[in-house]
């Protein structure tokens, strides 16, 4: 079997496709939907983005797991210390166990609230006064606020990689001759 050294360049393009929807969706959702009244008529509008991408994102993301499954991987990157190295397989999964209940948690919200009729039937029907009262609402929201805080340390720890330890991690993820 032949050593590679980067990944497939399928897995490259959904990785930063992924990276830049998330973090398209994620400060989207945080900082113009939770603030902004479920009365005004411009949140169904913000809402079907909202879903649309939450969606695009379980598709590309169960994309990107079958294809991290079924290719070839390069070795794992270790740092030298036992509970970091530990710790980055974990996160990694974890990545992919967020936005799954992620997709599952706005679905269920999305069903629960009957936004099937107001936002993607266009009724004309009103949203509920507040998402709050939803437990799925409240999972999506805490979710949210997990998956935010394990992308922080993910792009730290990269850029450690790459600026301080120098060990090239980021060519890994980029495209190019693999082996």
């Amino acid at each position: 079997m032949t050593l590679v050294t980067r990944y497939n360049p399928w897995l490259v393009g959904l990785h930063w496709l992924l990276a830049v929807m998330i973090l398209g969706v994620l400060p989207f959702g945080f900082l113009v939907l939770a603030p902004m009244p479920n009365s005004d008529p411009l949140k169904i509008q913000l809402l079907l983005l909202h879903m649309i991408g939450g969606l695009f994102i379980f598709g590309l993301m169960t994309v990107r797991f079958v294809v991290r499954m079924v290719t070839a991987r390069p070795p794992r990157q270790t740092i030298g210390n036992e509970t970091a190295d530990k710790i980055a397989p974990v996160t990694h999964y974890g990545f992919y166990v967020l936005v799954f209940l992620m997709a599952a948690t706005g679905l269920s919200t999305a069903i629960v609230a009957g936004l099937d009729k107001s936002v993607l039937k266009q009724s004309g029907d009103p949203l509920p006064a507040d998402f709050g009262v939803f437990p799925t609402f409240q999972a999506h929201g805490l979710l949210a606020a997990i998956l935010t805080l394990l992308i922080v340390p993910h792009i730290a720890a990269a850029l450690y990689h790459q600026f301080v330890r120098h060990d090239g991690l980021l060519r890994r993820m980029w495209f190019g001759r693999r082996t």
